[in-house]
């Protein structure tokens, strides 16, 4: 171990010499909070190591899960992007550290795989430096890494990654974000069926401008959402997953989709919508037992049509990044 790494060590305290995090998946736009509201669930999620190394500068050594579609050049890949600019704020470009990344979640998703990895490569070497920033202070850094990826700056992955819980974002440019209160039974239902979905061409079918009446109606649905998180009235939270911008448009996408909602709200979910740019899509849901009956709902709509899927039922994740070991 090279000088510079117990240097740093030292001058951090107990900083470890290795760290493994987990970063969950998210669950972006909410139906009504495009952009602006997403949350965080404990499975499936993305897995980065860091360790002090003798050679300066940070490398990315191995990297699983990913059927070779990911940069090893940290310069280029979303944990190594993030990873950098932290080092690079806090000028510790020269520090030696090694990474790994492995990749439990698929690409393409819409459950924010690229959110995850740069959350946690942050994360990751923000623990191996003794935590000199605090969870919220990472926030800049982990959208940097993800912007690497999709060129787009919104933090409603990244947020409820980093954060855990429902997160609301009232300006992505000023990174001005809020956690909002979870009720104690709200649980989730998510299904990523098997096909791919690139988020630059769910960006791309939506229009540039949209009719007075369907932002009224949008903006009733997320003050309604909220007020009914707030509130715990999940009579609210129901009347309010509705959105009447972009699912409406990216449902073709996503085969076999309206079937899979009217299964899961004839199984009792109280709202049922697409997660971030697809092709995963969601259902908000009281308690335990409902989510598991909608999920399975949801499954058997898509198998119909011989469309494989995997089922996720979560309580919100309220913690986000965690150390694992």
């Amino acid at each position: 171990m090279g000088a510079l790494c117990y240097r740093a060590a030292e001058m951090k305290g107990d900083a470890p010499q290795e760290v493994c995090v987990f970063a969950p998946a998210t669950v972006a736009n909410v139906a009504c909070g495009y952009d602006v509201l997403g949350f965080a669930i404990d499975k499936p999620g993305d897995e980065v190591v860091a360790r002090l190394s003798a050679e300066p500068g940070l490398r990315i050594t191995k990297i699983t899960g990913d059927d070779g579609k990911l940069p090893i050049e940290a310069e280029k890949n979303t944990a190594g992007v993030a990873a950098l600019d932290l080092l690079k704020h806090l000028g510790m470009l020269d520090l030696g550290i090694e990474m790994e990344i492995h990749k439990k979640m698929p690409f393409g998703s819409g459950l924010g795989s690229s959110a995850a990895s740069a959350v946690a490569g942050a994360y990751a070497v923000n623990k191996l430096i003794g935590e000199p920033l605090t969870k919220k202070q990472l926030l800049p850094f982990a959208m940097t890494g993800e912007a690497s990826a999709d060129g787009a700056w919104h933090a409603d992955n990244v947020g409820p990654c980093l954060l855990g819980g429902i997160v609301f974002i009232r300006d992505n440019q000023e990174l001005d974000i809020a956690q909002l209160p979870v009720p104690k039974d709200l649980w989730a239902a998510v299904v990523h069926p098997d096909i791919e979905i690139l988020t630059k061409v769910a960006r791309g079918i939506l229009p540039s401008e949209i009719p007075l009446a369907n932002v009224t109606q949008q903006i009733g649905n997320l003050g309604g959402l909220i007020c009914g998180l707030i509130q715990e009235d999940y009579g609210m939270i129901s009347r309010s997953v509705h959105d009447v911008i972009a699912e409406p448009r990216r449902q073709k996408l996503i085969p076999e989709f309206y079937q899979a909602k009217r299964a899961a709200m004839a199984a009792g979910a109280l709202g049922f919508s697409i997660s971030g740019a697809g092709p995963s899509v969601f259902a908000l849901c009281q308690g335990e037992e409902t989510a598991r009956k909608v999920g399975g709902a949801i499954s058997a709509a898509f198998a119909q049509v011989d469309l494989g899927n995997q089922v996720y039922i979560s309580q919100i994740n309220q913690s986000g990044v965690r150390v694992v070991r």
